[in-house]
């Protein structure tokens, strides 16, 4: 594989990356985190223009012609990185995958209709596509109207756009279409919601691109959300080990409790390196960009669940009660390692692409 698509970040990305932890800091605290859970649309309106306004979240990859700022994936991707550490609670990831399909798909009618409102964040939108490892298309077109259902879809209730897979074919469906019906489902993880669809000759329009490519832009943007949040679980267990003492001493100065710690950094670290390889080779068009994908998708779904597990452990008793952000986390990372495809399916990828099976 190729390694002439290193990432490194520019000061103007960390200048980027502090300016929104600090925004996040207040706009998606836990106490605001713990209030969306809890609505029905799964964000708030004024945090959402102020994100995508002030910090052009949604037109970063968007080119300036069609309203955007004409950055690219790694902009997106450190994006990315802080909203899952602030476990934001909003439409960003979902968003950002439509947006993928829009620009790759190369439809300048469909660009120019859509891209304007999505940068300027009155568009939210998102990809309706069957879990990974169906066999059988669960949407089927015919004379230019959808049929079927897709269960798991991110802010499905909510999206302005959505993007539709039948089969290896996609399709644009606007979200007032008559026909759909949208219903929220419940899952382990509070703070994203999905929706069911249930389309029912849906009228719909015709759109280039692959659905594989789109799947592969949200594993790696997914990886990077992995990586902030495992990054956050791991600062807030050491701060809480150094200052909870037990017999008479920090339990953060006991070996068996370092050696816990110093795990969790080599995961978050292995992680993140895994992330941004994958995320250099989108931006770059490497050929190497799907593969490196899955490695990311993989790793950094492990890593997540390995570090919000042991932060569960850490920080003791009041680690496994509602009251504390420990099971946020780890439910976010548990929902998380499944979505877009498990550890295995990614690691079968890997398999077949290497002729390992």
């Amino acid at each position: 594989m190729s390694t002439a698509n290193a990432l490194v970040l520019t000061p103007e990305h960390e200048d980027m990356r502090r300016g929104l932890r600090t925004f996040l800091q207040i706009a998606s605290s836990e106490t605001e985190v713990r209030r969306l859970m809890e609505t029905a649309d799964g964000f708030d309106a004024a945090t959402w223009r102020r994100l995508t306004s002030e910090f052009a979240v949604t037109g970063l990859v968007v080119p300036e012609e069609l309203g955007g700022a004409g950055f690219g994936f790694v902009e997106l991707g450190v994006v990315m990185e802080e909203a899952g550490r602030a476990l934001l609670v909003a439409p960003l990831l979902s968003t950002a995958l439509a947006t993928a399909a829009l620009l790759a798909s190369g439809d300048v009618e469909a660009q120019k209709s859509w891209l304007p409102g999505i940068a300027s964040g009155d568009v939210r939108a998102t990809v309706a596509f069957p879990p990974v490892g169906t066999t059988t298309p669960t949407v089927t077109h015919d004379s230019g109207v959808l049929t079927g259902s897709v269960s798991y879809v991110l802010d499905g209730h909510t999206a302005s756009l959505i993007v539709v897979a039948a089969g290896t074919e996609l399709f644009l469906v606007d979200g007032s279409a008559a026909g759909l019906t949208r219903t929220v489902l419940h899952t382990i993880d509070e703070t994203r919601k999905l929706a069911r669809l249930d389309l029912d000759g849906v009228a719909t329009t015709p759109l280039a691109g692959s659905v594989d490519h789109v799947r592969d832009v949200a594993a790696v943007l997914l990886s990077l959300e992995q990586v902030g949040a495992a990054q956050k679980v791991l600062e807030s267990t050491v701060d809480y080990v150094k200052t909870r003492n037990q017999f008479g001493r920090a339990i953060g100065s006991f070996q068996a409790v370092k050696h816990r710690c110093a795990d969790m950094l080599v995961e978050v670290e292995s992680a993140r390196s895994a992330a941004y390889g994958a995320l250099g080779a989108l931006a770059a068009g490497d050929p190497d960009a799907p593969v490196l994908a899955s490695i990311a998708k993989a790793f950094c779904s492990d890593a997540f669940v390995a570090c919000a597990g042991d932060s569960i452990q850490l920080h003791g008793g009041i680690g496994f009660t509602w009251e504390h952000s420990a099971h946020l986390y780890f439910k976010r990372a548990k929902a998380s390692q499944l979505l877009f495809g498990d550890s295995a399916h990614h690691r079968q990828k890997l398999a077949e692409h290497l002729n390992l099976r």
